[in-house]
């Protein structure tokens, strides 16, 4: 599969695009942080909507999607797109709270291991998760958690990794995509280390499931958390999903819940736990269905392109753009690697006006993303971006630029950035 660019073979992906709203002369370029609204996800959502008034409490069992097992359902189509079986992933809560109920069952710190080692370009909400674990267990972050350093500001070299993967850590958590620059990280190459070490590690994968096809089993990595609302497309506070490998499974969840039951036992109502099979054990509490539905028909469009293609159009759109920024406008530091291996589906321009220039650019039909302090992240999602989206885009990119329209706006983000 090829974009449709001097002489190649047409995009196998373009009738996707004509599947999600968006605005007439807008380019939406910040899919990494929301994707759009697809006509299946908002179908799938007024279906459920639908099954809640026709059955009342019967919609648990009946209907086209029962909720009594959609999450389950959900969780085994998600599982290829993760690498993944189907028994390792569950639709569940938020990238957060299942950092809470990772750490709560696989961290088991004794005297002599006891760190978690995190990455300090980690987003944010990683860091509190981390941080309270700690203190939970009664250690000091100060120095029971230990910080990858990053040379440049944005990226992370692999022998700075393996450098922090000391004797006394128990648990290393990264993010598979950096959200600042979009470097992809070595999955198998730090989790077979970390293992070496006797380390369990685990990945975010908030910026890369739905943009590029993963391995998480045969890497042999041993828990994951994501969200689906960026590249999957899933809606605002979708519901996320963790993963954890077959060889934990034998582990109570730290965090217990009723929905992390037996399903055969859950309504008897005891209260002696007994733990679903499989990943379902960590769900916590009753599934969140309306949230859930928009993946429903999500699904459905991944299904039918291929998350290799998907990735494929990705790389190609994404090689397009810094090239064309490169070619026309050279004042930008692109931050974002080089190869294609190392970079997830977005780009990242530093420029010391990034906020301001983030303004001008949603006045001239662009919605791109700003990270303080001077971050541009423009996302051409492979599903609804077309080679000619990008084109124009770096023209009005570079008609804010030679005109100075940004100097209209203060250098100051917006409440969300």
């Amino acid at each position: 599969m090829a974009i449709a660019k001097n002489g190649e073979q047409p995009d196998s992906l373009a009738r996707f695009k004509a599947e999600f709203y968006q605005k007439e002369n807008e380019i939406y370029m910040d899919g990494n942080s929301l994707g759009l609204m697809s006509k299946r996800a908002e179908t799938k959502l007024l279906e459920i909507t639908e099954s809640w008034r026709a059955h009342g409490i019967d919609g648990w069992t009946e209907g086209n999607d029962p909720w009594f097992t959609l999450a389950e359902n959900l969780s085994a189509r998600i599982a290829p797109l993760v690498g993944a079986l189907p028994h390792e992933v569950m639709v569940t809560g938020s990238i957060t709270s299942n950092i809470h109920q990772m750490l709560a069952t696989v961290f088991q710190p004794s005297e002599s291991r006891s760190a978690i080692v995190v990455d300090e370009l980690n987003f944010p909400s990683d860091i509190y998760a981390v941080e309270s674990h700690l203190r939970l267990r009664g250690l000091n972050p100060e120095t029971a958690l230990k910080k990858i350093r990053s040379r440049d500001g944005y990226t992370l070299k692999l022998e700075d990794i393996l450098e922090q993967l000391t004797e006394d850590v128990a648990v290393l958590l990264l993010p598979s995509v950096l959200y600042r620059s979009g470097q992809l990280l070595p999955i198998q190459e730090i989790t077979q280390a970390a293992h070496q070490k006797g380390i369990l590690v685990g990945f975010d994968l908030a910026h890369s499931i739905g943009a590029l096809p993963h391995a998480l089993h045969d890497a042999e990595v041993d828990f994951a958390v994501w969200c689906h609302y960026k590249y999957m497309n899933s809606g605002p506070g979708g519901t996320g999903g963790l993963y954890l490998h077959e060889r934990h499974h034998q582990l109570l969840p730290g965090l217990a819940g009723w929905f992390g039951s037996d399903k055969t036992k859950q309504f008897d109502m005891v209260h002696s736990f007994t733990k679903a099979e499989g990943a379902g054990a960590y769900q916590v509490g009753t599934p969140h269905i309306f949230s859930m539905a928009p993946l429903l028909g999500s699904l459905e469009i991944f299904e039918e392109a291929g998350i290799g293609n998907v990735r494929q159009k990705s790389l190609q759109l994404t090689r397009l753009l810094r090239e064309l920024i490169a070619e026309e406008i050279p004042e930008f530091d692109d931050v974002t690697p080089e190869r294609d291996e190392e970079r997830g589906g977005h780009i990242a321009l530093a420029h010391k006006e990034a906020a301001r220039i983030c303004k001008a650019l949603k006045e001239a039909g662009v919605v791109p993303d700003f990270r303080a302090p001077n971050i541009i992240r423009l996302a051409p999602v492979a599903l609804y971006t077309s080679v000619e989206d990008v084109e124009e885009m770096v023209k009005r990119l570079k008609k804010v630029m030679v005109e100075e329209l940004y100097k209209n706006y203060t250098n100051e983000r917006n409440v969300v950035a």
